[in-house]
């Protein structure tokens, strides 16, 4: 492992750890969320633990020369009409078959969506100034794509934990193998995207569009849909990239 992928875990998890370690505290002493609006700041913090850490490790590795810089690659909007649509379409992918087989819920109107995506920024989507920039990026250099996608799975996965255990928030007392399925095939979505787009912005536009799709159509708790949906993103992603590298150029 590279030492800016050790850098930038590092920070992540340590961040994480002080923000949700502290709302973890609260809740398991009966102080929630809803109930304590201060527990906000520890909560949103350990939500960006991924961007803030991006920005560090990458700062201390020499690979940004400042927050301008930093956000230039991560906010890369100019790519072709294709890789907006393959997004839409992936993103349908990820919903669709859990909706069809393990059911769900209506929660917010389908026209929100165009409110909820920029909000989702902080609520997900900065998530891929970490995961996916760096990480991802760090890991192919030494393994296959598979092996890559695999690995930042599982440790995202483990990154999610503490939410599972802390009340009031949407993850608390949900089926984490269930997720976990969801998180496999989000990730092989997300390299996709990356490695056949070159863009970091397209992963936060994707990670805010699943997250507000899944506040629209509020899935059943249970391991078939995820389990259908990451079949079909898995598939999904080879077949971009292999596209991708067929053409020999990023889409």
């Amino acid at each position: 492992m590279s030492r800016l992928s050790k850098n930038y875990l590092s920070i992540t998890f340590l961040i994480m750890l002080i923000g949700w370690g502290a709302c973890l505290l609260c809740s398991f002493n009966g102080v929630l969320l809803n109930e304590n609006k201060w527990l906000y700041a520890p909560y949103l913090l350990g939500g960006l633990s991924p961007t803030i850490a991006s920005y560090l490790s990458l700062k201390r590795n020499n690979r940004v020369t400042g927050v301008k810089d930093w956000l230039k690659n991560i906010f890369d909007f100019k790519h072709s009409i294709f890789s907006y649509i393959m997004v839409a379409i992936m993103a349908i992918l990820f919903i669709l078959p859990q909706c069809f087989i393990s059911g769900y819920q209506s929660g917010a109107p389908l026209f929100a969506i165009f409110i909820m995506i920029p909000m989702m920024l902080v609520g997900g989507g900065l998530e891929e100034a970490g995961w996916r920039y760096i990480f991802q990026q760090e890991l192919e250099k030494d393994y296959s794509f598979t092996t890559a996608t695999i690995i930042v799975s599982i440790v995202w996965w483990l990154w999610h934990l503490p939410l599972f255990y802390i009340q009031n928030v949407s993850q608390y007392g949900k089926n984490y193998f269930a997720f976990g399925l969801s998180v496999l095939g989000l990730s092989f979505a997300l390299a996709g995207i990356r490695k056949s787009t070159g863009s970091v912005w397209l992963c936060v536009l994707f990670h805010c569009t699943v997250n507000s799709l899944l506040g629209i159509y509020m899935i059943n708790d249970n391991v078939w849909g995820p389990m259908a949906a990451a079949a079909v993103l898995i598939i999904s992603s080879y077949v971009v990239v292999k596209i991708s590298d067929k053409n020999g150029k990023h889409f």
